[in-house]
């Protein structure tokens, strides 16, 4: 009987060790995020994020953060398929007109971008979303479901972003959530796992928050000195739920640039609201904001746009139809079109 029981635990362990030898593991060092982790040791992070948090939750920091000197499992991928981790900046080829590049930043689903035109060749673009990873600013509730000024503010400038790029715009999407993507829902899940350019964790403190962003947007700005180049900041703006707003664009006091960017893109969206509500007027302005802390701080020309009020029911049609946000966005891209083009 002892024979046969070391028999089967003889036969047993090859295929316990061929297990063990299956699972792709790794140690994370000072620095990484989980997004260059995982492209570090050759594991494409858009496809994988979520696989990765589920295999190791128990060893992350607040669900999202990594340990210096953990061991950490990798997600089992394809070895026959190659991983191709482009970016959404800067953009690594320049193609011919009527081909596409993809980017992964926007999903599956608006990856590939078609190249229209090259009318924004040699601009530079750096695109803020309002708010993000621990903070989710103005929120409210829709069918009793919560939602967050960020994740809409987010998804107009991912879709700003590609309006953008498909005209040959260099863009840097300075807030990012590299496993959202552009959603087509009414209804875009709250998360806390955005970063900042290039993967930085956001902090919790309002003025540490502000600053990295300043100072990623300020960064990049000095790379790229005698460029056109121009920041575009979009926010949702939270009143009383009584109070419906039109699209506003601030600008700096000071900067002939920002305020001409900020007139271009409203006279856009006069021009649109004449042509499809004829019937209705449009309130919204471009004016002075200095004393908010992008706009004053930053070195780009500059707009902060606020795209309606996130508690009013008749802005949310605005905000929560998909369609409404890619109107947003390519409204604001003919606007920023219209000024690169009247210099």
């Amino acid at each position: 009987m002892l024979r046969i029981i070391l028999l089967i635990v003889l036969l047993g362990s090859p295929l316990i060790i061929t297990a063990q030898e299956s699972l792709k593991l790794a140690i994370a060092e000072k620095g990484d995020g989980i997004y260059s982790f995982l492209r570090k040791h050759g594991v494409d992070p858009y496809d994988s994020y979520k696989d990765f948090i589920v295999l190791n939750e128990s060893k992350l920091k607040d669900n999202i953060l990594l340990l210096e000197g953990i061991t950490y499992q990798l997600p089992q991928v394809d070895e026959d398929s190659e991983i191709a981790l482009i970016e959404s900046e800067p953009i690594p080829l320049k193609e011919e007109v009527g081909t596409s590049v993809s980017y992964k930043i926007f999903g599956k689903k608006y990856e590939k971008v078609p190249t229209k035109s090259e009318r924004l060749e040699k601009t530079v673009f750096y695109l803020v979303s309002g708010h993000g990873g621990p903070d989710p600013g103005a929120m409210t509730k829709v069918k009793g479901v919560s939602i967050s000024e960020d994740e809409y503010a987010y998804d107009v400038t991912l879709r700003l972003a590609r309006e953008l790029i498909s005209h040959g715009a260099l863009v840097y999407i300075i807030v990012r959530d590299l496993n959202d993507g552009i959603r087509d829902a009414q209804i875009l899940e709250m998360d806390k796992d955005e970063v900042v350019y290039p993967e930085e964790k956001i902090p919790y403190n309002q003025k540490q928050r502000l600053d990295q962003r300043v100072e990623a947007v300020n960064e990049l700005y000095k790379k790229h000195i005698g460029k056109h180049q121009r920041l575009i900041v979009t926010h949702v703006d939270s009143r009383s739920t009584g109070q419906n707003i039109d699209v506003f664009f601030y600008h700096h006091e000071k900067s002939k640039n920002g305020k001409k960017l900020a007139e271009n893109i409203h006279q856009t969206f006069k021009n649109k609201y004449q042509k499809y509500q004829p019937n209705r007027s449009y309130s919204g302005t471009f004016e002075d904001r200095s004393s908010l802390y992008l706009v004053k701080k930053t070195l780009p020309a500059m707009t902060f746009i606020e795209i309606g009020n996130i508690r009013n029911k008749k802005d949310q049609k605005r905000i929560l139809d998909y369609d409404n946000r890619q109107a947003l966005a390519k409204w604001i891209s003919e606007g920023v079109l219209l000024d690169y083009e009247s210099k």
